[in-house]
């Protein structure tokens, strides 16, 4: 496993960062939730990404469980607030009542004195920045947070937030954006000015929800119990990548993967750790096996040719322009 800086923080992170938004609390039970956190530690992942809305609560239970006992401080823990937690008016967004609220409940849920990131899980247009920056300021101060992160925010949220952030004293040195062969949408403003800014990407979906593994043929049932399946066998096309022309595309990248040496997954997640503004690449996974072909992409360097290759092959399906998707960014 290789390791990265976070932004120009002093922190390192691994390249590969353990997430369980979907599976911890939900997808599978708490044995099979701590064997795969037990087998990235193996491997040398420390980094791990969670959020306190995931399974309404219960993923940041199951990740606090799963490391309870390991040397604190060789982690690198990560959490997020905004998104509803109840159903109260004040149980979302953030206001300094619920993100003062939400580190308290995150920290008891993940056996912990402190995250290593706390991150604003969307940007709250309810809200004046000034209140949240504010909070979190206090937060740091606290010792309750290390560091701070957002989560697909637009270029001037980002820079609105750094120059609080400075005026506080406190270190806003990441950005949680989706990322993968098929979305690019950071790359023309978002990672420019994070680079400005000493901002480092925690990219989220990698692997574009499983589809840049190749296991979704074109004109064909999904698999059985994928996320793309349904329960009478049939396949759900109406998301982005489930387009004929996207996953046509994507078996053009087969033989890409087998020049480099690596599964369709580990490729894609090489794929996005070529792009050095990215501090580490968030892979969930149900079971230990996934984690060890994730794992196989850290420290791989891909052939400018292949990455070319790349882009020849994907061609239209690549989605770059931030102007096409708006409301995707602010969405609720």
């Amino acid at each position: 496993m290789e390791y990265r800086k976070l932004g120009n923080s002093g922190m390192y992170v691994s390249e590969i960062a353990y997430g369980n938004w979907i599976t911890h609390g939900d997808q599978v039970d708490q044995d099979a939730a701590t064997a795969c956190v037990r087998a990235a530690l193996d491997l040398g992942i420390t980094t791990f990404d969670t959020a306190d809305a995931y399974a309404g609560t219960r993923a940041e239970t199951a990740l606090g469980e799963a490391l309870d006992g390991v040397r604190r401080e060789g982690l690198e823990i990560f959490t997020k607030v905004f998104f509803p937690t109840g159903d109260g008016k004040n149980d979302r967004g953030l206001s300094r009542k619920h993100i003062m609220e939400s580190i308290n409940g995150s920290l008891r849920r993940l056996r912990t004195d402190y995250v290593d990131l706390y991150q604003a899980h969307r940007y709250d247009y309810e809200t004046p920045l000034e209140e949240t920056m504010q909070a979190f300021a206090d937060i740091v101060h606290a010792g309750k947070a290390h560091y701070i992160g957002v989560s697909e925010w637009t270029v001037d949220e980002i820079r609105r937030a750094a120059a609080l952030a400075k005026e506080l004293g406190i270190g806003l040195v990441s950005n949680q954006p989706q990322y993968n062969m098929l979305w690019r949408v950071i790359e023309p403003e978002v990672v420019p000015v994070s680079e400005e800014l000493g901002l480092g990407q925690i990219v989220w979906s990698p692997i574009a929800q499983g589809v840049l593994t190749g296991k979704y043929a074109p004109g064909a049932a999904a698999p059985s119990s994928s996320r793309f399946s349904t329960a009478d066998g049939g396949t759900k096309t109406e998301h982005r990548y489930m387009q004929p022309a996207v996953l046509e595309a994507i078996q053009g990248l087969r033989p890409l993967a087998d020049e480099a040496g690596l599964s369709m997954a580990a490729f894609a997640v090489a794929w996005v750790l070529q792009n050095t503004n990215v501090s580490a690449a968030i892979v969930g996974a149900s079971r230990p096996e996934q984690l060890k072909d994730n794992a196989t992409a850290s420290g791989v360097v891909l052939d400018p040719e292949i990455l070319a290759k790349v882009d020849a092959v994907l061609g239209d399906v690549v989605v770059k322009d931030p102007a096409r998707v708006e409301s995707f960014l602010k969405r609720p």
